[in-house]
């Protein structure tokens, strides 16, 4: 295979993969069954597409060559099962082996699939690195990295996830009612991962992933349609929509990064940015607590109003930040809020405030010693800054990431 068709080929794989494996459990009802059926569908598309040729609809030519292998394996069973009763019945037994039947079809496969994978039965990091594995094509060494989890860890629960749904038979149909309500949580969760990971992907050679983003912003609105009380999910969904408004602006021609406060802001999505503020106010009207997620979609929406980087409100923006490490515990969280310290009360301060905190828990994090290389940049200690950020650029598995960092530290 050439190497355009082997990038075609992912590229393809992760634009339908989330889809078709959605749409399989579905038609199986086994998650597991499901996921190697499509990954049966890919390598039949390596295999094939170098001597027939790329199909017009790629994406229907993989949900047919899955689907086939799996009718196929239902015959297989159905016949096994055939022959079981048989010998049960010249026993005088049980039929010891049954077919999975087909289910009715469910509005949106994919939210039905986080649903399911969301299930009580599974650890909340489970249900978290399941998903991200079905719906983002994550690997696991992504996942591991998202979570700052030993990749073996994840494997393992990811491994333990699949056999537990098994296990508890765990119904493959979107729940309702009280069910969906106490999974609504979970589903929020991952939606924000997989928002994240199109957002800043943690490896690869592209730093954005537009689809992954669209499609937690369409996610999201599903969920707002289906709990429109809940203030959170109306946070979620601004957060995604002032975030994802960005995207044209954060990167150059050839994909390199452009940070925010260098963006070109004329270059934001006006009406992605209409609808985020809209959510937020749909979610502080009302009237309950405010949770995470819309402290962060005020976060964004205090960058969304500045015209330009000099008009942000980052005094505003610290305090945001630091009501969301108060209600989070999280050290990432706190590290944002040290940035924003930086830019409201400079970065002498806020260099104060990083070596004072415990971030042991970002051990082998690359933001961190770029946030320290940048606070000690614009403090004028150029070659302290340079290591620190060449020590940054060592540890992100992003291809246009890890340039930029490179050339950040040789610019000093």
């Amino acid at each position: 295979m050439t190497d355009d068709l082997h990038r075609f080929v992912e590229t393809i794989w992760r634009l339908e993969s989330t889809r078709l494996i959605a749409a399989l459990v579905r038609m199986t009802r086994d998650v597991g069954l499901a996921e190697d059926l499509a990954q049966d569908a890919l390598v039949a598309a390596v295999s094939q597409w170098p001597e027939s040729g790329v199909p017009a609809n790629p994406g229907a030519w993989l949900m047919a060559v899955a689907k086939r292998r799996a009718i196929d394996g239902f015959r297989r069973r159905e016949r096994q099962a055939a022959i079981y009763a048989e010998l049960a019945e010249r026993r005088g037994g049980d039929v010891v082996d049954d077919i999975a039947a087909a289910v009715d079809h469910v509005e949106d496969d994919v939210l039905r699939l986080m649903f399911i994978c969301c299930h009580p039965a599974l650890g909340s990091d489970a249900q978290v690195a399941l998903t991200l594995r079905l719906l983002a094509g994550l690997t696991t060494g992504e996942i591991a990295r998202s979570f700052l989890t030993p990749v073996p860890t994840v494997a393992a629960r990811i491994t333990r996830a699949k056999k537990t749904l098994a296990q508890v038979e765990a119904p493959m149909d979107e729940p309702s009612g009280d069910e969906r309500v106490e999974r609504l949580t979970a589903v929020m969760r991952v939606v924000y991962l997989l928002f994240n990971e199109g957002y800043s992907a943690t490896a690869g050679d592209d730093w954005l992933r537009a689809d992954l983003c669209a499609e937690a912003v369409r996610l999201g609105r599903v969920l707002a349609g289906l709990v429109p009380s809940d203030p959170e999910v109306h946070g979620l969904v601004a957060l995604m929509e002032l975030q994802h408004s960005r995207a044209a602006a954060r990167t150059d021609e050839d994909g390199a990064p452009i940070l925010l406060l260098d963006q070109d802001r004329s270059r934001w999505d006006g009406l992605l940015i209409r609808r985020g503020l809209a959510a937020l106010d749909r979610a502080t009207s009302l009237g309950k607590d405010v949770g995470s997620y819309v402290l962060q979609a005020e976060i964004a929406a205090c960058h969304s109003r500045a015209r330009t980087a000099d008009e942000t409100d980052w005094a505003r923006i610290a305090s945001a930040y630091a009501a969301l490490a108060a209600a989070t515990g999280s050290v990432v969280v706190e590290l944002n809020r040290i940035v924003a310290v930086s830019f409201a009360e400079g970065p002498a301060a806020a260099l104060e405030l990083l070596d004072a905190a415990d971030f042991s828990a970002l051990d082998g994090y690359h933001l961190l010693p770029s946030v320290r290389g940048d606070l000690l940049a614009r403090l004028g200690r150029i070659d302290e800054a340079r290591e620190e950020i060449t020590y940054a650029a060592s540890l992100t598995d992003n291809t246009q990431e890890r340039t930029m960092l490179q050339q950040r530290a040789a610019n000093l």
